[in-house]
């Protein structure tokens, strides 16, 4: 049987579109390894994943599903301009069930700041880029 795009896109997690990513706490929080700070409020939250969800050369999903009261995890490995990610996020529901806080783990580390660096450059000239390491930084 031959493969289709959609098939091929299936695999390699592109069609998979977090529940939570239009469901977002007006004052939604993010922070993670590859940050400075956290971010604040559903729209930058927002951005923040689609930026980086833009930089993947794909997802593997080893985990999607709900975990303890009020969580949900995704346990994905993905790749970063060829450099092999292994990424780990945690969603906190809030007592509407919309997702209130996230937290997000790359790793390796050179790949996790080879990711920050891109997603500071993909934001250079705004507030976000504060988020994210410049080029010159370690």
């Amino acid at each position: 049987m031959q493969k289709t795009p959609d098939d091929e896109a299936a695999r390699q997690g592109l069609s998979y579109y977090p529940w939570w990513l239009d469901n977002l706490a007006d004052d939604a929080t993010l922070e993670g390894a590859a940050m400075n700070g956290t971010a604040h409020g559903a729209e930058t939250v927002r951005s923040i994943v689609i930026k980086a969800r833009e930089l993947y050369g794909h997802q593997d999903f080893g985990y999607a599903g709900d975990f303890g009261d009020g969580g949900f995890l995704e346990i994905y490995d993905s790749s970063v301009h060829g450099e092999p990610v292994k990424v780990v996020v945690t969603v906190t529901r809030n007592a509407a069930g919309k997702a209130q806080h996230l937290a997000v783990l790359h790793r390796p580390r050179n790949a996790m700041l080879l990711f920050s660096r891109l997603m500071h450059r993909a934001f250079a000239g705004t507030p976000v880029a504060d988020h994210f390491l410049a080029d010159d930084e370690s």
